[in-house]
């Protein structure tokens, strides 16, 4: 071991981008535990599990008979907006979203700090919910259970893509190890959009949402549909109230 390049390497270990931040580490573990929780419950507990925390946009419509047998009223009718983005469909599904939630989470909460990644993290998942709802029109899509984290990790996605690309940033052409690469300005968003990494970016994401919108056209009874509406709702949350959970001063433009 050479001691002599020991204290660079132990700095490297303390720098965000060797490690992850402990509000992603928090969020992983509990969407872990909500479903290894429900592989060891009765299928009844479970079916109970969704009806309480899915989110189905039956709640919201025409009184009728499946709004009448869901449990837990109005408050249920709020808190399922959130408590959604903690469910999955089965390991896969929930592996594939831890990891692009710690590739991109980890990045905005390093920026945002835990409280307001919190926030930012129930306030996307809630606005792909909200698009999700608006885009349900067949009585089946009503009743059908929306479960996943992939609204909420869009919205880091849109949010990381506001100062990813920046000078300095963390995926600019000059890229370095330190701290500071989380904190660079992001620049206003009609600005951003004259980058051209920035577009590209864009374009592969809605791109690839509209393969998924096809998809699901083309296999509209299959089992598993992805709710690729909810992962827009969380995308433009995201990226349009990026500003307002941004702690990092602004740059000045002459």
């Amino acid at each position: 071991m050479n001691y002599q390049n020991f204290p660079l390497e132990a700095q490297r270990r303390r720098e965000p981008v060797f490690n992850l931040p402990p509000v992603i580490v928090a969020l992983s573990a509990v969407l872990i535990a909500v479903h290894a929780l429900r592989q060891f419950v009765s299928e009844n507990t479970d079916l109970q599990i969704l009806l309480w925390a899915a989110f189905i946009p039956a709640r919201y419509g025409n009184p009728g008979v499946l709004k009448d047998l869901l449990p837990g009223g109005l408050p249920a009718d709020i808190w399922t907006f959130v408590t959604y983005a903690f469910l999955h469909g089965d390991w896969v599904h929930l592996g594939i979203n831890l990891i692009w939630f710690l590739a991109f989470g980890s990045a905005v909460a390093w920026r945002f700090g835990a409280v307001r990644f919190l926030v930012f993290f129930a306030v996307t998942a809630a606005a792909g919910a909200l698009l999700h709802l608006f885009t349900q029109t067949s009585s089946a899509s009503q009743t059908a259970p929306l479960v996943g984290a992939s609204a909420a990790i869009s919205g880091a996605m849109a949010a990381a893509m506001r100062f990813a690309f920046e000078a300095g940033g963390p995926l600019s052409a000059w890229r370095n190890s330190s701290p500071e690469v989380f904190r660079v300005p992001a620049s206003p968003l009609l600005v951003a959009l004259r980058n051209r990494q920035v577009l590209v970016f864009l374009g592969v994401w809605f791109l690839m949402n509209l393969l998924l919108a096809f998809t699901n056209w083309m296999t509209p009874f299959a089992e598993g549909t992805i709710a690729w509406q909810a992962h827009i709702g969380g995308f433009l949350a995201g990226l349009f109230l990026f500003p307002l959970f941004d702690p990092v001063a602004k740059p000045t433009f002459h």
